[in-house]
């Protein structure tokens, strides 16, 4: 079903970043990492996703300092990271330097100690015994019951308190599926009475199109894990992407090789991609959709976060791949095949290996070539009407002449992507 909603303008050419407040600097608060706006801006990043900024339950409290998706207040902000002061100065930093802050917000369940246990114990859900429950198999938390009208009326006015008094641009919606889509509706309608706003939400449902801009692509990342262990083949990659294809037309997914449950419960891209953990990234600027990065993957940072507990980024200096995120986010801001193309996947006798395709809008052309695999020189002729003229490597920056027909060969995890200039 389509939706009624319209996806905000600078959505479509945004590369998003996950930022993980915590774990990003020592001091792990919102002004120390305010002092990295200017370098994610000069990466090209424009809109950036904050892990929940609210206070964390200390009772049934996990590790050290909690998750941060266990909250005791919807209104206030985690102490570890400073004040609402602080809070609406990197808002209208960020704001000042071209940046879009969507924060995350978790409606399908508080903390054991949220104050709401105690003032309206009636608007959590409990078990045959009375008791507070929660059904997922989180021990932290308990699940709010969405059939009491007046706990939906309050959780939506906490969300546009944050919408009113700090200015910022969107909600990602953690587990968004396990909350009832007419409160999204709900909640949509009345948030953007103040303006409009950018809506992700963490579900594959494609009803879910029906109120939020982006959801995630889950289908994707575990499918690409899978073939990394030869656990499946690169048709069914294809075959995601096919079934992604199928969605509402505006619909947009968000691609991405690691994020804040992948790495700490799964391990970082490195870990389940190996070799071609940069291939896979440069498919996710590439195709269609909305890319993310997640804290430190310019660096890069090759451990496991603790999620319990502090447990700082490693940062290189300089970081090694801030380049590289540079070279992608450009051209996903600037090349309309990227933000708005058509997609064509090419064919070859390496299937299995490689994942060659063009992204095209008018005259504007991108070919993109990936060796996935642990397979050296691998070799692709392309043989297509598009492949005529000068084209620019985006990461060495050497343009090449193509005449309609070209070899390629690629080492293991290597990946090109080449840019028409005329």
């Amino acid at each position: 079903m389509k939706s009624s909603f319209h996806v905000v303008p600078w959505a479509h050419t945004a590369t998003m970043y996950e930022v993980n407040i915590r774990q990003y600097t020592p001091e792990g608060t919102f002004n120390a990492f305010a002092e990295h706006l200017p370098r994610l801006k000069e990466m090209g990043v424009n809109l950036l996703w904050l892990m929940p900024i609210t206070p964390i339950s200390k009772l049934k409290m996990q590790g050290s300092l909690g998750s941060y998706y266990a909250c005791s207040s919807y209104t206030d902000i985690n102490p570890e990271y400073g004040t609402k002061a602080d809070f609406k100065l990197l808002i209208q930093r960020a704001h000042q330097l071209g940046f879009k802050v969507i924060i995350d917000w978790v409606a399908n369940h508080t903390g054991w100690d949220h104050h709401w246990t105690i003032d309206h114990p009636e608007w959590m859900m409990k078990d045959a015994d009375g008791n507070f429950t929660e059904k997922n198999g989180w021990h932290d938390v308990i699940d709010l019951n969405f059939e009491v009208p007046e706990m939906r009326h309050e959780l939506i006015k906490a969300m546009r308190y944050w919408v009113d008094d700090f200015d910022i641009d969107g909600f990602r919606c953690d587990m968004a599926h396990l909350v009832p889509l007419d409160f999204w509706q709900q909640a949509r309608l009345s948030c953007e009475l103040t303006k409009p706003l950018f809506w992700l939400a963490e579900c594959e449902v494609q009803d879910y199109h029906q109120v939020f801009d982006a959801t995630y692509s889950w289908w994707w990342m575990h499918e690409t894990g899978r073939y990394a262990k030869a656990l499946t083949t690169l048709h069914e990659v294809r075959n995601v992407l096919h079934a992604y294809s199928q969605y509402p037309r505006g619909a947009i997914k968000l691609f991405f090789t690691s994020n804040h449950d992948e790495n700490s419960w799964n391990g970082t891209e490195y870990e389940k991609y190996g070799v071609a953990a940069l291939a896979w990234a440069v498919f996710a600027f590439t195709w269609h959709g909305m890319p993310m990065v997640y804290s430190g993957q310019e660096s890069p940072s090759k451990k496991r976060l603790k999620f319990f507990d502090k447990d700082l980024i490693e940062w290189n200096t300089p970081n090694q791949l801030l380049g590289f995120y540079q070279q992608l986010a450009q051209l996903r801001a600037n090349n309309p095949a990227i933000y708005k193309g058509e997609s064509f996947i090419l064919p070859s006798d390496k299937d299995n290996e490689l994942l060659v395709f063009f992204r095209r809008s008018g005259n504007a052309i991108v070919l993109v070539l990936l060796n996935v695999s642990t397979h050296s020189r691998l070799k692709i002729n392309v043989h297509h009407e598009w492949l005529k003229g000068d084209f620019k490597n985006i990461f060495s920056g050497l343009s090449f002449h193509f005449h309609e027909k070209e070899e390629f060969e690629l080492q293991a995890g290597e990946y090109l992507v080449y840019e028409k200039i005329n």
